[in-house]
């Protein structure tokens, strides 16, 4: 083995550094936002302030969504339910920025509560969820805080602002993918960072979201991106500034 090892290194040692060079192909070019609200320039906008055309009700697809524009952004409408992107998307880079309401009220869940759907897998509640709510100075279940992959994976650090203040989650996605009958072949993946902190580091999801109960994977394709018009009393909460780009 040593030999072995020995001969390795002579050969590395009369190698050239141009054959570990790779050339080809040439990565695109893509130019950077010049502030932090400016999506890069292969971004999908999903919300720029203006309208709700690329999103739809989860109700009652292909119908508009419901939501509240107004001041560049969307406030939830907890009347008409859940809002969908009306494209699907496999593995994605997501940035959505979102604000609680500074005169907030409640405590643990019932406080600003909403949800990012990485993957809506049908009607309600149905896919995989990030957790939205404020958690500056509220305790709740370490596994259902903001930052959190809900009733699965505690985020890593609690790195909320006041309420009132806008907040940014940066989101990889890659979804899971399936046998032809049906069964998992690769788990779902996310990496989510909380106003510029890790909080959730490449970790694999165990299934879909469940309030009761343990998750588990029903197999899917392509799937929107979904917002939740949590049922709670509180204030709504508002977003802005959502893009996506597919990987």
């Amino acid at each position: 083995m040593a030999i072995g090892v020995s001969l390795n290194c002579l050969a590395q040692k009369k190698m050239k550094p141009e054959e570990t060079e790779v050339w080809s192909p040439v990565p695109p070019v893509v130019t950077p936002g010049t502030t932090n609200a400016q999506p890069p320039s292969d971004a999908l906008i999903l919300f720029d302030g203006r309208d709700l055309s690329k999103w739809e009700s989860v109700n009652k697809p292909g119908s508009p969504a419901e939501w509240y524009v107004h001041d560049g952004v969307v406030t939830v409408n907890k009347k008409s339910g859940n809002i969908q992107t009306r494209e699907s998307f496999m593995d994605y880079q997501l940035h959505i920025e979102w604000q609680i309401p500074k005169e907030i009220e409640g405590s643990s869940q019932l406080r600003g509560n909403s949800g990012l759907f990485l993957a809506s897998t049908g009607k309600g509640d149905a896919g995989y969820e990030i957790q939205i709510l404020d958690n500056y100075n509220n305790r709740t279940y370490s596994n259902g805080q903001a930052g959190s992959v809900y009733k699965q994976y505690a985020p890593l650090v609690n790195a909320n602002k006041k309420p009132g203040e806008w907040q940014t989650y940066d989101v990889i996605w890659t979804a899971p993918r399936f046998n032809t009958d049906g069964s998992l072949k690769d788990s779902a993946r996310v990496t989510v960072i909380f106003n510029g902190v890790l909080v959730q580091h490449n970790v694999s999801l165990k299934g879909e979201t469940v309030y009761i109960g343990y998750p588990e994977y029903h197999a899917h394709g392509p799937s929107p991106i979904k917002l939740q018009a949590h049922g709670d009393d509180s204030k709504p909460i508002s977003f802005r500034n959502i893009w996506v780009r597919r990987l």
